[in-house]
């Protein structure tokens, strides 16, 4: 299916045409963790990661997730005229916790009446049976969707970032979680020291095997306080250029199934926290 005349099928034009209207996607955050930061499988957390440079000022933990998501739309109300809103619970892993505390902040979210659904940012080892029966369930009655982190289809690069679980780990999750009737979402990081070109080329042709619905194409950011800033600075690696990048991303969609929904092609960071020379230049 094609939803524009643009060669990809857009997100906005997806949940446009799936609801009627145009549909703002806003973060709220849960206050969880990882099992790669607190010792579960390892410590601390994937080496590219530091939240505060992806997490919204408004989508903060100290605020309870009502408030969160009132303010949220709120102000995509009155700046944007959006009347209806998907609440993404973004950073760490929203479904690693106890499934009743889990069903409790998701209920919280959804009780506001101009939510349509939720997207809900995990780990394939943050994810079990029961928890996906639950979601099977909430899917009768709302738009739901779980976004698994792929970054990459090759073991040694997932050991390299600390990833903490190998790629069977996030093909077998997702594979179940489709398997409910769910929606999944794949997120892929390109530009990591540790492949080539053609490694970064293969995870699209391997993730097109899988049951997905959506995908987000990031480009590596290195930001400050984190493993690979240091890495960074010790011995400099080279990082896209804006024409690098357009070029990588034409040849990563025309591996990628065409059926898949494409979110996102590129991402940025916030200044304070981008780590100087971790931007793709224009």
């Amino acid at each position: 299916m094609k939803f524009s005349d643009i060669p990809y099928n857009p997100y906005s034009t997806f949940l446009k045409e799936t609801f009627g209207q145009r549909v703002q996607k806003i973060a709220v955050h849960a206050g969880f963790t990882c099992p790669n930061r607190d010792g579960t499988v390892a410590y601390g957390g994937c080496t590219y990661c530091n939240i505060d440079s992806f997490t919204p000022e408004a989508a903060r933990a100290r605020i309870p997730i009502k408030e969160q998501v009132r303010s949220r739309i709120d102000y995509g109300k009155t700046r944007y005229d959006i009347k209806a809103f998907m609440i993404y619970f973004q950073p760490y892993s929203n479904t690693y916790a106890p499934l009743e505390h889990l069903k409790q902040l998701y209920q919280e979210a959804l009780e506001h009446p101009e939510v349509v659904g939720i997207s809900v940012g995990t780990r394939p080892d943050c994810i079990d049976d029961e928890k996906l029966a639950y979601f099977e369930e909430l899917s009768q009655d709302t738009f739901v969707t779980i976004e698994y982190g792929i970054e990459s289809v090759h073991d040694e690069m997932l050991r390299l970032i600390n990833r903490g679980h190998d790629y069977n780990c996030t093909k077998a999750g997702i594979q179940k979680t489709a398997g409910g009737g769910i929606n999944v979402c794949a997120h892929v990081v390109l530009g990591f020291p540790y492949e080539t070109k053609e490694q970064m080329l293969q995870t699209a042709e391997e993730i097109s095997t899988l049951p997905l619905n959506f995908i987000k194409i990031h480009n590596l950011h290195i930001v400050h306080y984190t493993e690979l800033a240091k890495e960074y600075s010790k011995k400099p690696f080279h990082i896209f250029t804006f024409k690098e990048w357009v070029d990588m991303v034409c040849q990563f969609l025309e591996r990628l199934n065409p059926e898949f929904i494409i979110e996102r092609v590129s991402g940025d960071a916030p200044k304070k926290t981008a780590y100087r020379a971790a931007v793709v230049q224009r």
